[in-house]
């Protein structure tokens, strides 16, 4: 248990700088090695969103102290997203996620390309977008059956919207806060804190040390580098839940 304790806090840290950096990954990077070792897909969510309730108020801080916060948009992301993390975290037995990952994993394909492609088109500035609401709802939805999923689709879709990148995964990280600790008590009302506990302690222990310097990382990285580095990655994570779908088919 030690050994499994020392891994999971090293995936715990690198998930960190990654989800601190661009917004994204630390759900779906940490709920991937808890499958690998033997968590149900319930407890590994569960544990994933009780650590990413402390390592994203460690990181929301982080971003409000560099001023990469546009706290405007973080209550309708926030409210909206609760209640749909809330809704996931409760049909996540059913196994309603298996059917919406090819669907996710196109929507991620095609963000990722607009993000690329607007990388070179758009114009800095501080627009908030549209339909905040309704993507909160889906982001928290999506986050709580998949383990992950807050990051690529609320934050790939902000940075997607040609708006100031940082801004946009600062504010992203902030509501996520919220919306991490609904779902990490949603789980816990289900399946009880030992079962995930030891997992998510772990997590926080790795991931909490990184937040800090994601942050500044995001501050002074130039936008176009930072919109290429997201969009990349999104379409990884699009094309890898694809792989994954087909693998099971």
């Amino acid at each position: 248990m030690i050994e499994d304790f020392w891994q999971i806090a090293a995936v715990g840290f690198a998930a960190q700088m990654v989800d601190g950096a661009l917004g994204m990954a630390y759900g779906l990077t940490s709920t991937s090695l808890l499958l690998t070792l033997g968590y149900s897909p319930a407890a590994a969510s569960a544990a994933v969103h009780l650590a990413e309730s402390a390592t994203t108020a460690a990181s929301a801080t982080s971003h409000g102290v560099a001023r990469n916060v546009d706290w405007k948009l973080v209550r309708p992301l926030a409210i909206a997203g609760v209640l749909g993390g809330i809704v996931g975290a409760s049909l996540l037995a059913t196994g309603i996620g298996a059917f919406l990952v090819p669907f996710v994993s196109v929507y991620l394909t095609i963000m990722g390309g607009a993000i690329l492609w607007k990388a070179y088109r758009a114009t800095p500035g501080i627009h908030p977008p549209r339909g905040l609401k309704p993507l909160g709802a889906i982001g928290g939805f999506l986050d709580a059956i998949g383990g992950g999923g807050w990051g690529p689709i609320v934050s790939g879709t902000l940075v997607a919207s040609g708006s100031s990148a940082r801004h946009m995964i600062g504010s992203s990280i902030a509501a996520e806060f919220f919306v991490t600790t609904a779902i990490a008590i949603t789980f816990a009302g289900h399946l009880g804190w030992k079962e995930f506990g030891w997992a998510a302690l772990a997590l926080v222990v790795g991931g909490l040390p990184a937040a800090p310097f994601a942050a500044v990382m995001v501050r002074y990285t130039p936008r176009r580098a930072l919109m290429v580095g997201v969009g990349l990655l999104i379409i990884g994570l699009g094309l890898y839940g694809a792989i994954r779908a087909l693998a099971a088919l």
